[in-house]
């Protein structure tokens, strides 16, 4: 093996055997760098890694993350608890809170990142390779007891589902906290609209943590050293020893291999694993956290959905208990009774952020009474009724759109699960881009969202489609979830009415009585228009509602094409509609009623 640049060192501190700088031989040569905390003792334990981009030295409290740390404390103070928080980094565990309990914490700074050298690719097939080995190499060592798990928020999330479906030998157990699973229909593209959430990602959390960056960034305050090297390399190098991810984003506006290498086929995971989804996640994760539930063949699997940001609940006590309980049990083999646990814990979400947990014992859930609410267009209403006679509405596409309201109920109503509109549509350009919000409005009229996980002023659901992008895949798609493949563009005939089925992300919410559900469509993205807090006008993320999900590259979107008017079309022989989940009070005492599928 090469010798490391700076080599391991071990010290002794908060009761863990810390090592620093762990050389990890890939195939090829290349060298990754690890750190690793153990129990200071000659034993065995399972291990727990986590492999990834962020920079394992960066201090979660420190400069790029201290907004989200301040945020996370204020949630939940527990955090501050049982742990002097002096490893947190982020989106990654805490070594103190598994150590002193008989387990081995690994992070590894993936190929370019941190203090690992080589050609940084985010997701690429060598990344993923990279991971396999390390997770060989963990379950290898002397103090592993040759049980690894998987443990992570969003990048490290997205790894795992990857990682996984190459069966690693060592790899006992994961946690995927809200992490998606396609690389195209994620964050890069919705309904085949590209969004330009990865270019604030890459600037904001990805290039300043590139290996070589070296004395130009930020410190690990344990070891004193760059958290992104042990060499300063120019920026010329930097860009040399980097893909150019937004230039490959822009020249690829279709699905194809490129993206499919950076996705996950949750159809080959059969690896035990606790599925972690935020209902406030729109535009990013959730979609692959309920698809890996409903489509791994894996025998041992379970989904929680929970609200609130993006990182809240992967470090509160609630989370932490989740993960000791399913950890515990996969990677010890202690009987603490995870295998009665029913296959899905769901947190229903009520206004003020109020939530209540609920076991359940299948997604979607079978009792759902899906319900088709139809677009009145001369009234911008909801309901159950069908059209009797043709009728239109018009809306400018970067306007407020066309909002449809549901009637207000006397009792409360439960919305939970995936949703899914059909639209007939003309425009006098050759494409157009739907952009659809389920909203909630409070008995005087005021918007109700809610702390989502990138944005705290996020609706209740969003979906997008791009006219072009019709093509439906019909062996994939099911009437609450169109599946569009995203390899061709059908251009529009200017006034030629076409039928678009738009996937809006799976939600939940009780209305209560006196409330409003409204479904607004539109040609541009939700923007909320109550107050903002400071946290709302300064976090990095934060854009209104849409979290950094915004879709506004004139590239993509020429205004000559999508500044246009459109007119929405609904007749009996052509409904234009929503498929809500409705979900009916149970009463009985053993759970869901079956209900079939539309």
């Amino acid at each position: 093996m090469p010798e490391p640049i700076v080599p391991t060192r071990s010290e002794l501190h908060d009761g863990m055997r810390i090592e620093w700088h762990v050389p990890i031989e890939m195939d090829d040569g290349n060298v990754l760098d690890a750190d690793v905390f153990r129990p200071d003792d000659d034993g065995v334990y399972p291990v727990i890694m986590s492999y990834g981009i962020y920079g394992k030295g960066l201090a979660f409290q420190d400069e790029i993350y201290a907004m989200q740390w301040n945020k996370l404390v204020a949630k939940d103070p527990t955090v501050l608890e049982g742990s002097t928080n002096a490893y947190q980094a982020w989106e990654v565990t805490d070594p103190e809170r598994w150590v002193p309990d008989g387990y081995v914490v690994v992070r590894v700074d993936s190929r370019g990142s941190g203090w690992s050298p080589g050609f940084m690719d985010p997701r690429s097939l060598r990344e993923i390779a990279d991971f396999e080995q390390c997770i060989q190499w963990a379950g290898t060592q002397p103090w592993s007891s040759g049980r690894v798990g998987l443990l992570g928020i969003s990048y490290y999330a997205v790894t795992q589902w990857r990682v996984a479906q190459e069966a690693p030998a060592h790899l006992a157990a994961m946690i995927p906290w809200e992490g998606y699973l396609d690389y195209y229909r994620g964050p890069t593209h919705h309904g085949g609209i590209r969004s330009e959430f990865q270019d604030r990602w890459w600037d904001t959390q990805v290039a300043r943590v590139q290996y070589g960056v070296g004395e130009r960034t930020l410190t690990n305050p344990h070891t004193g050293e760059s958290i992104a090297g042990p060499v300063t390399l120019s920026e010329e190098e930097l860009a040399a020893n980097r893909v150019d991810l937004i230039s490959e984003l822009k020249r690829r506006e279709l699905d194809g291999e490129w993206y499919a290498e950076r996705s996950s086929d949750p159809t080959a995971i059969t690896v035990p694993f606790l599925s972690a989804a935020n209902w406030g996640g729109q535009g990013i994760h959730p979609t692959g956290n309920f698809e890996a539930f409903e489509r791994a063949p894996a025998e041992q699997k379970w989904l929680e959905v929970h609200g609130d940001t993006h990182w809240t609940h992967f470090y509160s006590e609630y989370g932490r208990a989740l993960q000791r309980r399913f950890f515990d049990h996969f990677l010890k083999g202690i009987d603490n009774g995870w295998d009665a646990q029913p296959p899905v814990l769901l947190n229903i979400r009520r206004p003020g952020e109020q939530f209540e947990q609920r076991t359940e014992h299948e997604w979607p859930l079978a009792r759902t009474a899906w319900t088709h609410y139809y677009l009145g267009l001369g009234e911008e209403s909801l309901g159950v009724a069908p059209p009797s006679s043709p009728a239109t509405a018009q809306y400018q596409s970067m306007g407020d759109g066309l909002t449809f309201w549901l009637p207000v109920n006397d009792d409360e109503i439960e919305i939970t699960g995936p949703i899914a509109a059909k639209l007939f549509v003309s425009s006098p350009t050759v494409d157009v881009d739907l952009f659809l919000v389920v909203r909630l409005f409070d008995t005087d009229g005021a918007e109700v969202t809610f702390e989502g996980s990138t944005d705290p002023n996020t609706p209740i659901a969003m979906g997008w489609l791009r006219a072009s992008h019709r093509e439906l895949d019909r062996e994939r798609s099911r009437p609450y979830r169109p599946y569009h493949p995203h390899r061709r563009r059908d251009m529009l005939e200017p006034g030629t009415v076409y039928e678009l089925d738009v996937e809006i992300w799976p939600t939940c919410i009780v209305v209560p009585p006196g409330y409003r559900l409204a479904l607004t469509v539109r040609g541009k993205d939700y923007e909320y228009s109550g107050p903002l807090d400071e946290y709302g006008q300064s976090f990095y993320y934060a854009t209104r509602g849409t979290g950094g999900m915004t879709h506004n590259d004139p590239e993509d979107r020429p205004p000559e094409v999508f500044d246009t008017t459109v007119t929405v079309h609904s007749s009996p022989s052509q409904p234009s509609y929503v498929l809500l989940p409705i979900i009916p009070p149970d009463t009985t005492s053993g759970g869901n009623r079956p209900r079939s599928h539309p």
